[in-house]
């Protein structure tokens, strides 16, 4: 049986901007883009504009052989956001005070191989975009390592990507807060295994990124007082001091995670099924566990929870329990879709906020873990190619 699908997370559906691309208008009426893409003879090319909520396409052209293109839109008074694209490549762009921007690059390679002229906002996004891509690769190589574990890989990819923040920040983002590659750089993802994205800086689960979104926030309300966007950014930045506060309460009011840790290395878990009934994961001792992290609301579940079903009904007389966690934000709605189901389903009411999820290191639902007959970790699911098989060799 395939690994079951991960899909992407609704824990980040507060901002919708993953690749978005910057672009300054400039000071005169117009902003022009122009420039040529080679190999892409009748091709069409997209001008798209990235709103907060939706990618809009404003305009588009069909490639001639000498691949030339022109746009031009009306200047805004702030930065303004968006890519040109053909097919799945995309071209990040932006631009200062000047009112034109050329780029030449060749397809398919244009998302990654190309060359910008006439703005620094460009050059740094560029950078900013090639230096991504770089830590994806570094990324994918942890996580395919055969020879790590789970918790190896996640102390490794956590150490890639906190350098990287660190780099970010100090050489695109605090130098000058104001610029629209600062802004681009907030919004920047990586994925992990076959998984979504997930935000670099994400103040939801950081105070420290909280720090680095408030500067942007503040910066853009001494430049651009009326822009949509930087009240966006203020609304994101104060949404994460909130999560920070509900994540410290409870850190008061509970065990931290190393608490949490007995003797055997468990990380526990103890939470309400849709009576009330609390189940401990540490109560699963002697059974092999397949732990869930899910948002029942998102696309893809129902084909999910049937090949679930399938691995239920072939395993469970041999050992096999699954544990099953909704991060729904709509309890009723969890309730009515899990109550037919055979396995332990609960309710973790912190949604994103959840210790459980910073504990087991999740930044992408659904996520899943199997877990040996000591209910300690033995793989997470980006470490898995064939789940069937993985949880006959743990029950024999």
């Amino acid at each position: 049986m395939k690994k079951l699908t991960n899909c992407f997370s609704k824990l980040n559906s507060w901002a919708v901007m993953v690749f978005a691309c910057g672009l300054v208008a400039c000071s005169g009426e117009k902003y022009h883009v122009e420039g040529t893409i080679t190999e892409a003879e009748d091709s069409v090319l997209y001008l798209e504009h990235i709103g907060i909520t939706e990618t809009t396409v404003l305009d588009s052209v069909r490639l001639k052989a000498d691949g030339a293109f022109a746009f031009s839109r009306k200047a805004a008074a702030a930065p303004e956001f968006y890519r040109l694209r053909i097919a799945r490549q995309v071209i990040n762009l932006a631009a200062d005070s000047t009112e034109t921007v050329t780029v030449r690059a060749s397809y398919p390679t244009m998302g990654s191989q190309y060359e910008v002229e006439g703005s620094e906002d460009c050059s740094k996004i560029r950078e900013l975009s090639l230096e991504l891509m770089r830590l994806q690769s570094a990324v994918n190589a942890i996580v395919r390592d055969p020879k790590l574990n789970v918790a190896a890989v996640n102390d490794s990819v956590a150490r890639v990507v906190d350098a990287y923040k660190e780099r970010v920040k100090k050489e695109y983002i605090f130098p000058e807060p104001m610029r629209a590659y600062a802004y681009f750089a907030l919004f920047q993802t990586v994925s992990v295994g076959q998984g979504g994205g997930f935000f670099l800086f994400n103040p939801r689960s950081s105070n420290d990124d909280v720090k680095v979104f408030a500067a942007v926030a503040t910066s853009w309300d001494t430049y651009y007082p009326e822009a949509e966007r930087g009240r966006n950014l203020h609304n994101i930045a104060i949404e994460g001091m909130r999560d920070q506060r509900i994540i410290r309460n409870r850190q008061l009011s509970q065990e931290m995670a190393l608490d949490n840790v007995d003797v055997s290395n468990i990380l526990d878990i103890t939470l309400p099924d849709s009576k009330g009934q609390e189940h401990r994961l540490s109560d699963l001792g002697g059974k092999v566990v397949l732990l869930d992290f899910c948002v029942y609301s998102t696309e893809g579940t129902t084909e999910r929870i049937m090949a679930m079903r399938d691995l239920y009904n072939k395993y469970h007389a041999r050992g096999l329990e699954i544990y099953q966690i909704g991060f729904d934000g709509d309890e009723h709605f969890w309730k009515t879709q899990t109550a037919a189901l055979p396995w332990i389903c609960v309710y973790d009411e912190a949604g994103g906020g959840s210790l459980n999820l910073l504990r087991y290191n999740v930044g992408v639902l659904p996520t899943y873990f199997l877990l040996n007959r000591d209910t300690s970790v033995h793989k997470r699911d980006v470490q898995i190619e064939d789940i069937d098989r993985e949880i006959s060799r743990l029950l024999n």
